[in-house]
């Protein structure tokens, strides 16, 4: 049974780890130089949107305002879907913005 409670020892030791890598992998911040970034206009700051390059923009639109914000409105970064759960900047915008409910 040697292999048993091997198994028992490295279970708990394997799943700390892969909770540990997904979290790590979650805190990953956009950089608005990615493709995928660029493609939606994103900056890490609405106020320096170029409503010229970017028509759907309104003044007072943010990430922390958009209804695909994963964090609190108070939160200076968080998750996006848009961006495979990589965090945005609260204070960022993207051509995606939706009001939030």
């Amino acid at each position: 049974m040697q292999t048993r409670r091997r198994f028992i020892q490295i279970v708990p030791v394997a799943g700390a780890t892969l909770m540990a890598g997904r979290e790590a992998l979650a805190q990953a911040k956009l950089d608005a130089n990615d493709a995928q970034a660029k493609a939606r206009g994103y900056l890490h700051d609405a106020t320096k949107v170029d409503p010229k390059k970017q028509p759907k923009w309104a003044r007072g639109q943010t990430c922390a305002n958009c209804q695909l914000y994963q964090g609190k409105p108070t939160d200076a970064w968080a998750g996006c879907p848009l961006f495979g759960g990589k965090q945005v900047a609260g204070k960022g915008w993207c051509n995606a913005w939706v009001k939030k409910a």
